[in-house]
């Protein structure tokens, strides 16, 4: 449970696998909220290269912090914020081709959590470009991610694809 006057934030993804784009915003999320819900879902129309389970390992073995909570949620986002005690769910944006699904995605969760705001967060700079897909795909060929991702999600990559 949370604890009274607690701002808990709540960044939802597939995470499949956790880049350092990530890893940014989630830590500059930390700077508007005391507590962080790293929230991993279960999306029935992906097919995802790490399991659930591992999905979770490997965000908690990059986020290597006591204020950031890592969870699996099924169902409906604003459900989930909900029942966490959330008031902000985080979002990046990468590009403006983003918005108008992340757009969407947020006025739909006002309507559903009318209580809990969705705060947008571009990632750094030279972390525009940087995508969990883009990833699979240049370690898929045994290009070099070590830059992109945490040493442990380069290890389990390494190991998905054989190299």
């Amino acid at each position: 449970m949370t604890a009274p006057g607690t701002r808990v934030a709540v960044y939802p993804g597939s995470f499949d696998p956790i880049t350092r784009g990530h890893e940014d915003l989630i830590r500059r999320s930390r700077t508007f909220a005391d507590r962080v819900i790293v929230a991993v879902a279960v999306n029935v129309a992906k097919q995802p290269l790490f399991t659930l389970e591992e999905r979770v390992a490997l965000i908690r073995q990059a986020v290597d912090d006591a204020s950031v909570e890592v969870r699996s949620f099924d169902g409906l986002l604003a459900e989930f914020a909900i029942a966490v005690g959330a008031t902000v769910i985080v979002r990046g944006l990468r590009a403006v081709s983003d918005f108008e699904y992340e757009f969407q995605m947020a006025l739909m969760n006002r309507n559903l959590a009318p209580g809990i705001e969705t705060v947008f967060l571009v990632p750094a700079f030279d972390l525009t470009y940087l995508s969990s897909s883009l990833v699979r795909e240049v370690a898929r060929f045994g290009g070099d991610v070590s830059q992109l991702v945490h040493p442990g999600v380069q290890r389990a990559l390494k190991k998905k694809f054989g190299k």
